[in-house]
């Protein structure tokens, strides 16, 4: 049996808006991380820039884009997901929030036992009472 997890549609505009929360966690982290090289900042920052970008027409849509373009979409912006995960893992930048937000994030694109499963590596707390059970 997997992991624990919510079983949710895909929902492709509310993930442009988790995006937008794992970006401001990411910032904070960087923020807060003492010693982080300017490079990796700067690299991690653009990536999670990109996952927005990939999805900022969804913010103002009311529904996904048709079925072919809403599958582009969830193949991208996962795959630029568990990059920054590696990122965030590497950096040593997760938190509790942050992982929440990245569940929050796989939730969203419909992927959501991979989701209870990276959100972990990005720092969520598994014992949280947010996390599905």
């Amino acid at each position: 049996m997997g992991e624990a997890h919510f079983q949710l549609p895909l929902n492709l505009p509310h993930a442009a808006t988790v995006a937008r929360r794992i970006v401001y966690h990411i910032d904070r982290a960087c923020s807060i991380k003492p010693g982080l090289d300017a490079g990796e900042r700067l690299a991690i920052t653009i990536r999670a820039g990109q996952l927005t970008e990939l999805l900022v027409a969804c913010r103002f849509e009311e529904a996904n884009p048709p079925e072919g373009a809403a599958q582009r979409l969830v193949a991208e912006s996962s795959a630029l997901a568990r990059q920054l995960v590696d990122d965030i893992k590497r950096l040593e930048l997760g938190d509790d929030r942050l992982g929440q937000a990245v569940r929050n994030f796989f939730e969203c694109l419909a992927l959501e036992e991979e989701g209870a499963r990276i959100s972990l590596r990005a720092g969520e707390n598994p014992d949280s009472a947010l996390r599905p059970q």
